[in-house]
């Protein structure tokens, strides 16, 4: 994976990431509704499955955000990936579930034949130990889903000491009011992202929900 090393004397949030590096729990989280009616009527029109289609638009909209593809290295450096893959959750016949690493950086419909092929070797081959090296791990966003539910918050799982990976997750869609809407949740590290980047995950995001 290719990234760049930040010059943390020219870092111009060196002092919130000096705060927030030494908080026992340096998260920060967020669940909102997004509108995928559109998107809906699109990949039912197409006939794309839901979960691959909707981790294409959330992959690239992660990677759209540069601080979501920034990761604290050895406790007070920052890199920059160039591109991160997402690592999520694909459940087997048993209802236990195993990690999958999916690339999103493709066309559309090449990414399709793959993500399908991954999805399949991971039921059968996947585990939960999802750890190939140092540099792999920090690369990943860690996404999941909860289709049998929707929800209004939620409570992530996160190591001690705190690692700086993404973790992204969303729920059950639901109808409202002629819309078709689905909670979207997104943990960062707040010693590298901002309420206004965020923001701008969450515009892209809806801004690709009508490009599909």
């Amino acid at each position: 994976m290719n990234y760049r090393m930040l010059d943390m004397e020219k870092y111009n949030r060196i002092q919130h990431f000096n705060y927030f590096s030494t908080l026992a729990h340096p998260y920060v989280g967020v669940t909102v509704e997004v509108d995928i009616t559109r998107f809906m009527v699109k990949i039912r029109q197409k006939g794309y499955p839901f979960f691959l289609s909707f981790l294409y638009i959330m992959g690239n909209a992660a990677n759209s955000v540069p601080q979501l593809r920034q990761r604290i290295y050895g406790g007070s450096r920052i890199i920059e990936y160039d591109e991160c893959p997402s690592s999520v959750t694909v459940l087997k016949a048993d209802e236990s579930f195993v990690y999958c690493d999916i690339h999103t950086q493709t066309p559309f419909e090449d990414y399709l034949i793959r993500a399908k092929k991954d999805q399949e070797a991971a039921k059968s081959e996947g585990t939960i130990d999802n750890v190939t090296n140092e540099e792999m791990e920090l690369s990943r966003f860690f996404i999941s889903s909860t289709p049998w539910f929707s929800y209004t918050s939620i409570i992530q799982p996160t190591p001690d000491p705190a690692d700086s990976n993404p973790r992204i997750t969303w729920g059950k869609f639901f109808e409202r009011e002629g819309k078709t809407l689905i909670p979207v949740s997104i943990l960062v590290h707040h010693a590298l992202v901002d309420g206004v980047h965020l923001g701008k995950f969450y515009e892209k995001l809806n801004g690709l929900l009508q490009e599909l």
